[in-house]
């Protein structure tokens, strides 16, 4: 960990301080790096150099218009290798809340939430990001010894191809 001396105006701290007591922060190097990685978070994606993601698109929508249940099924459809899992809630006679998890690079992840979020009849769309390492493994398998090992067969096979699964770890 690297220690640095930065220089804040009154009025820029004042407003940090209020987002410390909001938020709980214990002090202000973590709410500081928090800062920092949410902001080096929005560059890349607006640079369009994030690498993989994962995500909660939220959504509110009204059921009533002509074949948007239809439209909203198909753009997750069209995108099914990025798409975990959809919750649907009815709010109301003619609202519905909607939370899909996705999963992959961030530029398709936000194209997919853009879509979604775009589509007549949402009234409301935001979708959350939260860097990752998604790193390919093959099964866990014991050894002699009763320890687990990740890792490839050798067969040169992806692991989803071999039945295996990936790990993925928040992005420091």
């Amino acid at each position: 960990m690297h220690r640095v001396t930065v220089t804040i105006d009154d009025e820029l701290m004042a407003e940090l301080d209020q987002l410390i007591a909001r938020h709980g922060y214990q002090n202000r190097s973590e709410a500081i790096r928090d800062l920092a990685r949410s902001g080096l978070q929005r560059a890349a994606e607006d640079a369009g150099t994030g690498s993989d993601c994962v995500a909660a698109l939220v959504y509110v929508y009204d059921h009533n218009p002509r074949d948007l249940s239809r439209r909203l099924v198909q753009a997750f459809h069209d995108n099914h290798d990025l798409v975990l899992a959809t919750t649907h809630v009815h709010l109301d006679h003619d609202s519905c809340l909607e939370v899909a998890m996705l999963k992959g690079p961030t530029g398709a992840v936000q194209k997919v939430a853009d879509r979604v979020i775009a589509e007549r009849g949402v009234r409301y769309g935001r979708v959350v990001t939260v860097p990752v390492a998604i790193e390919p493994h093959g099964h866990s398998h014991p050894d002699d010894h009763g320890h687990h090992h990740h890792g490839g067969d050798g067969d040169g096979l992806d692991p989803a191809e071999r039945g295996g699964h990936v790990h993925i770890r928040p992005a420091r």
